[in-house]
Parts: C-alpha cells; structure tokens; sequence
C-alpha cells in the first residue's frame, strides 16, 4: 500500500426500497428535503458537514471535495443512478462572497426517480446504525404567524425602483432584479416538516425544499446534470391569478402579450442560454416562453435542454449560470453591484443554489424562491421583481405581494 494512501473509514450502501408510499411519509421532523412531484431525495441524520467557500467557483470546490471524500468511503451501490451513493445536500447564499452558505451529507437518504425507489445509509464503520428517528408529528404545538412588515419600508423600496429605472435609461444595465423581506414571528418555534407538507401539497410542480432551516417551494430549476444530460427551466414575467376562469385567462393572455415581461423574460433565458452553449454539443432552446400556472401566479417559462460536450460537473454549471438574470439582472456584475446598493439588506441564502449534487457530479438545484429562512420562532420571507425599461414601481411592489402569498398562504393555514 502506498503511503499516501487514505484510510477507509465510512461504509455508503444504497440498496432497492420496496416501498411506494410518497416520499414526505418518510421523512422525520426536520428532515432535508428535494421534491419535484412524486421525485426527490428525503434524508436525515449528519455524517459530515463540508464548507462552501467564498468564491467564484465555489460549487465547483466544494463538489471537489465531494468527490475526494470518496477515498475515505467503501461505497456499495446496487441502483447506480444520479442520487445513490454519496449525496450532499446545499444551500448556498446569494453572494457568493456570503459566508452562510451550509453543505450537508447525510446519514440515510430515501430517493425515488421514474418510480424506483431506494435507499442510502453512510456509517462510520464498526459504528452502530443511525437510530430510525420518529415519524414527523402533526400534532407539535404552532401558534398563528404574525407578520412584523420588512425591513426595507414599502415607501424607500418604491424609490429603490424608480432609482433602477433611472439606472437603464441611463444605460448602465438592462435589467435589474430587487428583492424585499418580511418578518414573521410566533409563540411556539416554526415546524420545517409541516411547511414542507404544505409547501409540497399546494406546488407540487415546484421543487420543494428544506435544507438547514431554509423552507420553499420554487419553480425554477437552475440546473439539473444527468450524465451529458443538461436541463434548466427559466422564469421571467409574472402576472396575477383572475377571481374566475374568465378573468384569470384574461390575465395569462396578457402576459404572454406583454412586451415588458417578454423583455424581462428574454433576458433570463439568454443568460443561462448563452453560457451553456458554449459547453454543449446540442442546446435547445425553445424561441417563445410557455404560460406556467401556480397556485397564486402565473409565470412566462423556458425549458432549455443540451448535451454536453465534456465532463462537467453540476457544481461547475451552478458556478457558471448563477446569478442568472431572473435574480440578478443583466449585465450580471453591473446589475448585482446596482441591487446590492439598492436594496439595503442580506438576501441569505435567497436566490441562492439550493439543492444537491452526488460524487460523480450529477444533481438538481433550483434558485431558492417562494421561501423563508427559519430561526426558531421567527423567519424572514422574501420575494422580488424584475426592473426594466417600461416597469412601473407600484405594480413591481404588487408584483413581490403576489410572490409572498406562496410562503404566507403555508404560514397562515389552519
């Protein structure tokens, strides 16, 4: 043996599971959670957490070092398909300069893809096996959300908008996104599980998640590897729900009418458009945005797929397609300097990556929209809107009201 030679010390098995019940019936209190559909990865329990650095090429990094834990683990993997094996699970802030970014690799992970499910433990050889911990409990004591406003006055974030108007008639940038904050607070701590649950029932479609107190449902993948495989879903352009059939078919073909969000969208799916191309030997990238419905909004959506020419990692897509122009702007560095100033506060881990990545580079993560970070008994929502030339301040401001209604619709249910 060399003597360089790394011990091994963990033992990652994934077998098959014969069990078809969802996949949030598995999952414990306080579980990290990846849902699209009847798809996803539930899991439980911390072998390691890994740092998320502060640079550029983060994602990159800290796949890399994904990668390297494998040295130390005898891996037994009977399924062999994106999400077996050593999976981690990120959440990474919205700048990348952002010190509160959190990579998890769990303990036992149930995933299910195309109707097979299976199953993951990572132990510690020679150590005894993780503890099944109890079921989630629907009957913890919540209390009522208060919303305590945000932090960033309605009357200053009107200004914030109109001073970004200023900034693309002045041709400094095209577009910039400009988000906003809302205090919510209880008398009993907030339950991750039951957000989930709500969150998951009520946007199904979306891409639900939690992980490490960071709660939501969003609709936008940011980037999914399979494989060659390539897949991001771009939305831009946003449009309200009508009081009946015939005024909410109103509404949509209006928005699929509208110069401004077909502006806005443009830009969202350019800048994820153009720096895949150069990495892919294939990229379909479909000329006119689909009507997306939600349960609160409708949405202007781009699915672009590709093949990639070389071995790229998730975690070096995630580098290169964040921010993206559906929470940045365009151009990138101009429009995220302009918001930083403008909008006066720390988005987190909002808009960050958020989802999860394995050992040979394949993973999912969508930007984290329609969320709240939780804190025990108090969380911060958070939405925003695209400026462009043409946007109205007070329909912008509408446009963040609509966009909470997602997070509060879960947080004031009964």
């Amino acid at each position: 043996m060399s003597g360089d030679a790394v011990a091994v010390t963990w033992q990652a098995t994934t077998r098959p599971l014969d069990d078809d019940r969802p996949l949030i019936d598995h999952a414990p209190s306080d579980a990290l959670v990846w849902l699209h559909g009847d798809d996803g990865l539930v899991a439980w329990g911390e072998a390691m957490r890994l740092p998320i650095g502060v640079s550029d090429l983060r994602m990159r990094a800290f796949g890399g070092a994904l990668g390297a834990i494998l040295a130390t683990v005898a891996v037994d993997d009977g399924v062999r398909v994106p999400g077996t094996g050593i999976v981690a699970f990120a959440s990474a802030t919205f700048d990348v300069g952002g010190t509160a970014s959190v990579g998890i690799i769990p303990r036992r992970v149930i995933g299910r893809r195309d109707g097979m499910t299976w199953e993951t433990l990572i132990d510690p050889l020679d150590a005894p096996p993780l503890p099944q911990p109890p079921p989630w409990n629907p009957n913890v004591p919540t209390d009522r959300a208060r919303f305590a406003g945000s932090s960033i006055p309605d009357a200053h974030w009107l200004v914030a908008v109109d001073r970004a108007l200023d900034a693309i008639e002045a041709g400094r940038v095209e577009k910039v996104v400009l988000a906003r904050d809302h205090a919510v607070w209880s008398k009993e701590p907030f339950d991750s599980g039951l957000l989930v649950r709500r969150l998951h029932e009520r946007f199904s479609g979306c891409f639900t998640f939690h992980v490490d107190g960071l709660v939501g449902a969003s609709p936008e993948l940011l980037v999914r590897r399979s494989g060659r495989d390539v897949t991001s879903e771009v939305f831009a352009g946003t449009a309200g729900r009508g009081a009946d059939i015939a005024a909410d078919e109103e509404l949509a073909l209006a928005l699929t009418r509208s110069d401004k969000n077909l502006r806005e969208h443009a830009f969202a799916r350019d800048s994820v458009a153009q720096p895949l191309a150069a990495l892919c030997d294939r990229l379909d990238v479909p000329a006119t945005p689909t009507l997306r419905v939600l349960a609160n909004v409708h949405h202007l959506a781009t699915q672009i797929t590709g093949s990639l020419r070389g071995d790229v990692s998730v975690g070096e897509l995630v580098d290169l397609l964040h921010p993206t122009a559906a929470v940045g702007g365009t151009p990138r560095f101009d429009a995220v300097e302009l918001l930083t100033r403008l909008e006066g506060m720390d988005r987190g881990r909002y808009a960050g990556p958020v989802g999860w990545l394995d050992a040979n580079g394949d993973g999912e993560f969508a930007i984290a929209l329609r969320c709240a970070e939780l804190s025990g008994a108090r969380a911060r929502l958070f939405a925003g809107a695209g400026v462009v030339a043409g946007s109205l301040p007070e329909d912008e401001l509408e446009e963040t009201r609509l966009k909470l209604q997602a997070m509060r619709g879960v947080l004031e249910a009964d």
